[in-house]
C-alpha cells in the first residue's frame, strides 16, 4: 500500500458497502457530481474508522443478504449519530428501517426485479427536485424482502405496486431511504437524485484533475522525497500518466523502463520512446529484448504456456534494467480504483491481489520496494481526465486498451516472425480504416488477429495459400462486458479489400461478430 491518502481538504462522501454489485456505480455517479467519494466494505467501517474519515455524507449500497437472517450485515450503530446526511439504497433502506425500529419482511408477493414504476406521495421533499415531471419515475427494483413498517420519523413519499415505502424520508434527521438503485441505467433520472442529494448535504463540486493533480504531486513529493522511482512505461494509459504526474512531482528522479519483447504493433516501440524521452523529457530505458522473448517462445502454442513465459521474462527483463538504477526506493504502478476496490474481500476473509496485469509480478516484495500509486482513486474516465490536464496527446489518452502479452493473444497457435510481421500491417490497415471513417472513439476495443489456419485462395491468376485474418471490434462501457460493433457491409468490405491487396500473405478476412465477458475479450 502506498503511503498517498485520500485528499484531506475535501469534503467526503463515505459509501458502505453491503455487496451489491453496482456499488461502483454509485461512486460513478458522485465522481461525475465532482464529490470526492470512497467506497469501504461493512466490516471495514467502525466507529475509529467513522471518526478518522469524517464523512460529510453516508449512502449505504444494495446487497444480496437478508436483513432478516441473524449475523447479515450492520453498519455500526454510530453512523446514525453522526450528524450527517444518510442514504440507504435497496439493501440499504432495509437495514435502516431494521435498525432505527421499523419491520422487514420476506417476499410474500411483493419481490421486485427489473423496471418498476414508482408514483409520488402527496408531500414533496427536497431529494426528489425534478422528479415525477409526469405521474411517475421509472426505476430498476431488485428486491425478495420488502419494508412493511417504516421506522419511527419517517414518511413516504413514493411507492411502486410491490413496494408500499419505495421513497421514505426522516427529513428532520436528513435520513432518506429507497428502494430502488438509482444509480443504474435503468433509473433514467437516478443522477438528479444523487445530485440533490449532494446539494442537500452541503457539497461543493471541487473534485476536479486540477486540483487533484495539485495535491497528488504534492502528495507523491512528500512520500518520495530524494530517493528515486522506477516505472514500467507500456505507453498504455494509466502507466502513461502514472509517470507523466510523478515526472512533474519528482523530475529526473523518476526513470521508465520501457520493456519491448518483440510482440508490439507496428511502430509502437518507437512512437512510445519519441513521446516520452523526446517530447516528455522523461528518463526512458527501451529495453529493446525481441530475441530473448521470440527465442523462448520459439515452438509454443498453449496461450497459457505462452502468457506464463512471457510474464516471468518481463519480471526478470524489470529487475535486470531496475538493479542498474542507484538509489532506487519506489516502484511506480497505474493502479486505479476499480482495481483497489476489486482487491478488498466483501466477506471479511483474506483480500485477494489486485489484478496481476496491473502489477509488475512480485517486484515490489522481490526487491524490497514501496510502491507509489498516485492513481489508485482515480476510475479510467477520471484518468483520461488527468491525463488531459497533464498535456498528453489524445493519441495516447484516448487509445485502445492492449494486453500485457501483446500480439501473442493475438496469433494463436504458434509465434513466428513471419506470423508477426503479417499480423502488424494487417492490424495498421484496419485501424487506419476505422480512424478514417472516424470510428474509433466509438469503439471500446479494435485488433485484428492471425488465425492458425492456411486457406487457398485465386488472387489474379494465381493460386495463393496464405492466412486467414480476423477483425475484431467492440462496445464496452467500463470493460466488464462487451458487444461487438455494427460496422456497416460497405466499411467491412473495403476494409477486407485493403488488407487482401495492401498485406502479402493475408487472402481471406473475417468478422467476429459474437459477444463476450471479460476474460474473452481478447482471442486468447
Amino acid at each position: 500500500m502506498n503511503d498517498i491518502s485520500a485528499p484531506a481538504d475535501h469534503d467526503r462522501l463515505l459509501i458502505i458497502d453491503f455487496g451489491s454489485q453496482v456499488t461502483q456505480l454509485i461512486a460513478r455517479r458522485l465522481r461525475e457530481l465532482k464529490v470526492y467519494c470512497e467506497i469501504h466494505p461493512f466490516n471495514t467501517v467502525d466507529e475509529a474508522f467513522l471518526a478518522d474519515f469524517a464523512p460529510r455524507a453516508v449512502i449505504f449500497s444494495g446487497g444480496p443478504a437478508s436483513v432478516i437472517d441473524a449475523g447479515s450485515p450492520r453498519p455500526p450503530e454510530k453512523v446514525f449519530d453522526l450528524g450527517v446526511p444518510i442514504l440507504g439504497i435497496c439493501y440499504g433502506q432495509q437495514v435502516m428501517m431494521e435498525m432505527l425500529g421499523g419491520k422487514v419482511e420476506r417476499g410474500h408477493g411483493t419481490a421486485e426485479f427489473g423496471r418498476a414504476y414508482v408514483t409520488p406521495g402527496a408531500q414533496k421533499l427536497d431529494l426528489l427536485e425534478g422528479w415525477f415531471a409526469t405521474d411517475r419515475e421509472q426505476v430498476w427494483m431488485s428486491h425478495g424482502d420488502h419494508v412493511s413498517r417504516i421506522a419511527p420519523g419517517f414518511e413516504v413519499f413514493g411507492t411502486s405496486p410491490n413496494a408500499p415505502f419505495a421513497i421514505t424520508a426522516d427529513t428532520a434527521r436528513h435520513f432518506y431511504a429507497v428502494q430502488f438503485h438509482p444509480e443504474v441505467h435503468h433509473t433514467p433520472n437516478g443522477s438528479k437524485l444523487y445530485e440533490n442529494f449532494v446539494r442537500l448535504a452541503g457539497f461543493e463540486g471541487d473534485w476536479t484533475m486540477s486540483t487533484y493533480r495539485e495535491e497528488a504531486v504534492a502528495a507523491i513529493r512528500e512520500q518520495v522525497g530524494d530517493k528515486h522511482v522506477i516505472c514500467a512505461l507500456s505507453g498504455g494509459v494509466d502507466s502513461s500518466v502514472a509517470a507523466a504526474l510523478i515526472h512533474e512531482a519528482v523530475g529526473d528522479q523518476l526513470t521508465c523502463v520501457f520493456v519491448d519483447h518483440g510482440l508490439l504493433r507496428k511502430n509502437e516501440a518507437q512512437e512510445v520512446v519519441a513521446m516520452f524521452r523526446d517530447h516528455m523529457n522523461l528518463q526512458v530505458i527501451h529495453a529493446d529484448e525481441t530475441e530473448l522473448f521470440l527465442g523462448q517462445l520459439e515452438g509454443q502454442s498453449d496461450p497459457e504456456t505462452k502468457r506464463k513465459i512471457i510474464g516471468k521474462l518481463f519480471i526478470d527483463v524489470f529487475q535486470k534494467y531496475a538493479d542498474q538504477i542507484d538509489g532506487v526506493e519506489f516502484l511506480a504502478q497505474g493502479t486505479l480504483y476499480p482495481d483497489v476496490i476489486e482487491s478488498v474481500s466483501f466477506s471479511g476473509g483474506p483480500s485477494v491481489t489486485i489484478k496481476s496485469h496491473h502489477n509488475v509480478g512480485g517486484l515490489p516484495e522481490k526487491m524490497g520496494l514501496k510502491l507509489v500509486e498516485p492513481l489508485r482513486e482515480l476510475f479510467k474516465d477520471e484518468v483520461r481526465a488527468l491525463g488531459r490536464e497533464l498535456g498528453l496527446p489524445p493519441s495516447f489518452i484516448g487509445r485502445h486498451p492492449f494486453p500485457g502479452p501483446g500480439l501473442a493473444i493475438r496469433c494463436p497457435g504458434e509465434i513466428t516472425r513471419e506470423k508477426l510481421d503479417i499480423l502488424r500491417e494487417a492490424d495498421a490497415v484496419y485501424i487506419d480504416q476505422i480512424r478514417k471513417h472516424g470510428l474509433y472513439d466509438e469503439i471500446w476495443q479494435a485488433y485484428a488477429a492471425i488465425l492458425p489456419v492456411r486457406t487457398v485462395g485465386v488472387m489474379g491468376d494465381g493460386r495463393t495459400y496464405d492466412f486467414a485474418c480476423a477483425l475484431r471490434a467492440v462496445t464496452s462501457v467500463d470493460g466488464m462486458t462487451a458487444d461487438y460493433y455494427p460496422f456497416t457491409h460497405e466499411f467491412l468490405g473495403e476494409t477486407a479489400t485493403r488488407i487482401i491487396n495492401e498485406v502479402k500473405g493475408i487472402n481471406r478476412v473475417t468478422y467476429d461478430i459474437t459477444s463476450k465477458p471479460p476474460g474473452t475479450i481478447e482471442w486468447e
